[in-house]
């Protein structure tokens, strides 16, 4: 019986210690140097509130790293993003804040590669088998040329910022199908959820390649999608038709702040 309680209160301290050394971790993230880099749906293009220095970028107040940021005060904050940026551009504009001293960097990227305007055009304005055919088009270059484009990205964050934990977020679907809900038909609904999780599975598969971390927002934004009562995504704005399908500031913090908190 002393035994057995003797185990057990070593046991007890080990998991405290791996506890501890577990928030240690996160703690290190939150007091290093933060980057924030990627597309539009980093910069927050949709959710408002746009810095006026960011220009073209349309870096938002209401993105998801900038409220990080906000909430955790890291020892320094770039915020990076920008709209429109492909894989080339983050590695042409996007690196030169990442150095040993950054602990956590985020990224969403490989939408633009694919041709992500293209596609929405392409199905708002064309018929069904025109749609699918550019999502064809699409998923062959996620599947042949964006996982090369993915991994000189990820390699030239991991040389520059070789401490950092790197924490690269998903695209959401857009539709919450089986809805009454005006607009595209259900085969281009259908097929546009199914290029999201083609270029998400693709991106996940060299986010694990390189040991870096996979923040799916899919199930953060499940029945918030376009076509339900709630919806955290812009359908077309003709008013401003850069923001169409984007996150609004509700799926910025509702969404992809939540599953970046939970782990960066």
């Amino acid at each position: 019986m002393r035994r057995s309680r003797l185990t057990g209160f070593v046991t007890s301290l080990l998991l405290a210690a791996g506890l501890g050394l577990a928030g240690a971790g996160h703690a290190t993230a939150a007091t290093g140097g933060y980057v924030a880099l990627g597309d539009s749906y980093s910069s927050g293009v949709g959710a408002g509130s746009y810095i006026s220095s960011s220009g073209s970028c349309d870096r938002s107040t209401n993105a998801y790293p900038y409220l990080w940021n906000a909430a955790h005060s890291p020892s320094s904050f770039a915020f990076n993003a920008c709209s429109g940026a492909t894989t080339d551009d983050v590695m042409a504009n996007q690196l030169g804040s990442l150095n040993s001293s950054t602990s956590l960097v985020s990224i969403s990227i490989g939408g633009n590669d694919a041709g992500f305007s293209d596609v929405m055009t392409t199905c708002v304005l064309q018929s069904d088998s025109d749609c699918l055919a550019r999502i064809a088009t699409a998923e062959a270059y996620v599947d042949n040329t964006l996982p090369g484009k993915l991994d000189t990205v990820y390699n030239a964050i991991s040389a520059k910022a070789p401490g950092a934990r790197v924490v690269v977020l998903s695209y959401p679907r857009f539709y919450l199908l089986g809805q009454t809900c005006l607009g595209l038909s259900d085969t281009k609904r259908s097929a546009i959820n199914g290029a999201a999780d083609h270029i998400d599975a693709a991106i996940q598969k060299r986010v694990q390649a390189h040991g870096f971390v996979f923040g799916d927002v899919r199930s953060a934004f499940s029945t918030h999608e376009i076509c339900s009562s709630n919806s955290w995504l812009h359908s077309v704005n003709w008013l401003d038709i850069s923001e169409s399908y984007h996150p609004t500031a509700a799926g910025q913090s509702g969404g992809y702040l939540p599953v970046f908190t939970n782990n960066a």
